[in-house]
């Protein structure tokens, strides 16, 4: 489900992530398609579109996320919200090892997983941009 959001609300959204996906700290230069406006609580369970509700989001993280809010930790028996950037903060969630983003938390190993950070591809493109310094974009 996707809802018109106006330019000034974008351009708002984007600056203030410094044109990096808020999830995996890709920046928008270093994307093969553009960023997209993620509603982090999604229209389906009836997130707002504005400026609180909106996250900078990179392609791949944007479509692995889709509308999900949380998701199931199996040895825990528990589910666990994913990341939310307005809210969390990424480096008390996340650190970056390798060219891998690892969970510090339970937030973070369910946002690992459903967005999928640390699939092959994910990581070599992040090693080779730490190598020239475009990594992580903030």
């Amino acid at each position: 489900m996707s809802e018109y959001v106006p330019e000034k609300l974008r351009s708002l959204v984007i600056a203030r992530a410094s044109h990096c996906c808020e999830y995996c700290l890709m920046h928008d230069s270093d994307l093969i398609f553009s960023g997209h406006i993620d509603h982090i609580i999604s229209l389906k369970h009836e997130g707002p579109t504005e400026a609180g509700n909106l996250a900078y989001s990179c392609l791949v993280c944007n479509v692995n996320k889709g509308t999900d809010v949380a998701s199931y930790l199996r040895e825990e028996d528990e589910y666990y919200p994913l990341f939310h950037p307005r809210r969390d903060n990424w480096h008390e969630h996340f650190y970056l090892q390798e060219g891998r983003i690892i969970a510090k938390t339970k937030i973070g190993e369910v946002t690992v997983r459903i967005l999928q950070f640390n699939r092959t591809d994910r990581v070599q493109r992040r090693l080779l941009l730490e190598k020239v310094g475009r990594y992580p974009g903030k």
